[in-house]
């Protein structure tokens, strides 16, 4: 074929898909499809550089109020006890936060304020710092009762309200409430809490995650294998109980999903997926959309497998509910969730070396970080180019965190309130 030929083919190939493509025709690219195909195409962007303290990255927030892509920042809480903060767009390292002895679990930004991030302690505190200060010391400080060992918390939609799950100590566990607002310009600040729910766990509680967009309502998840869900506007905590299902195993993860954010969905220690739909409760329809016991053994991967689940995202455009998964040796699988279960998108490989600890999804430009025990933070963007390709070994790093696998064969049920 000569030359005119081949340009004819081309010209001829980009009118097939154009057509394809037109809206109205049946080959339309859905919403879905169209955000399915940016996943599959994210590659590295930005790659941290390795700190003299290597560690775990377990969980990850990104600033969200900032008025540049530039200026904003991420922060990371490390197994080592500390929160790093580094820029979104470069992501160099800018500052470090420790709260030893005490061991600092998660770490949230403010949603309206940029410049303040929260992590919990197992000191029996939150506490909250000013990224815009040099200092050290947190601003404020949000006090527990004695007994307290803080091992998850979250801020509501409208920085409001910070609410704390503990660890079991004897027979009590606790969800404790602070009243948000304050004065951070003295630093040490000291609040108090407004109040506890000692009734709805029995166990660990593991997760806090308030509503998207409702700031009085927040779902917790359990060692216990429960997973409530708070109105706590109500007056009192049997009031403020909406619903309990049970995920029969400990819980490590919990969101919201669902135009209106109305279904919840959580992750077990032992690889399982539970799915809620809570629109359902007033009705005779079953609330439960999916449950999976493990999830290695469902999702199907060509010459490759599940060797855990990370987290999920839910994506607005899509009206789809997105799952990060991987394997002991760094890959990154990509899974999309659907009433008939869960099923790949794509893989990410070529970045981590060891198994993903921590994630987080900017939806807006399809843009994910992550974190591991290989220590790096990565950014991943559709199309990207890393600049340099150097082959990253394998970190072996001590973690003083160890991750607690309990699975419960509870008699409660799933149940509508």
């Amino acid at each position: 074929m000569g030359v005119s030929g081949l340009h004819a083919s081309g010209m001829l190939k980009e009118q097939i898909h154009i057509f394809l493509t037109r809206p109205g025709t049946a080959f339309e690219m859905s919403a879905l499809e169209k955000i399915e195909e940016q996943l599959a195409r994210l590659r590295i962007a930005k790659r941290s550089v390795l700190r003299e303290e290597p560690a775990y990255l377990l969980d990850i927030d990104v600033s969200r109020s900032a008025p540049s892509e530039s200026s904003r920042c991420v922060a990371v809480s490390c197994s080592n006890q500390s929160i790093r903060l580094y820029n979104r767009e470069t992501l160099n390292f800018l500052r470090e936060y420790s709260s030893r002895p005490g061991m600092l679990n998660g770490v949230r930004f403010a949603h309206t304020c940029d410049s303040l991030v929260f992590s919990a302690c197992s000191d029996g505190t939150i506490k909250c710092w000013d990224i815009r200060l040099a200092a050290q010391k947190a601003v404020q400080i949000f006090s527990g009762y004695p007994s307290n060992v803080f091992i998850s918390f979250d801020i509501n939609c409208n920085d409001l309200i910070i609410c704390a799950g503990t660890e079991k100590v004897e027979k009590d566990t606790f969800l404790v409430f602070w009243d948000a607002r304050g004065n951070t310009d003295c630093a040490g600040t000291t609040r108090e809490p407004l109040g506890v729910y000692s009734e709805s766990h029995n166990d660990d509680v593991t997760k806090i995650c308030f509503h998207p967009v409702k700031p009085s309502w927040v779902v917790s998840g359990s060692t216990d294998g429960l997973v409530n869900v708070f109105d706590i506007d109500k007056d009192n905590e049997d009031d403020a109980l909406i619903s309990t299902c049970n995920s029969d195993s400990s819980i490590s993860f919990i969101g919201w999903s669902g135009k209106g954010y109305e279904q919840i969905y959580c992750m077990t220690h032992d690889e399982g997926f539970c799915w809620w739909d809570l629109a359902q409760l007033d009705t005779e329809e079953p609330i439960t959309l999916l449950r999976i016991q493990d999830a290695r053994d469902t999702v199907c991967i060509e010459n490759d497998s599940l060797n855990y689940l990370v987290g999920g995202a839910y994506h607005e455009k899509a009206d789809r509910l997105f799952l990060i998964g991987g394997t002991s040796t760094g890959k990154i699988h990509l899974l999309s969730c659907g009433a008939d279960g869960l099923s790949l998108v794509g893989t990410l490989g070529g970045g981590h070396s060891a198994t993903i600890r921590s994630f987080c999804w900017n939806l807006a430009d399809e843009s994910l970080l992550t974190g591991g025990e290989d220590a790096q933070l990565l950014l991943w963007r559709p199309g990207a180019v890393e600049k340099s390709l150097a082959k990253k070994e394998t970190l072996k790093i001590a973690s003083s965190v160890q991750k607690r696998v309990r699975v419960h064969n509870s008699s409660l049920k799933s149940k509508k309130k």
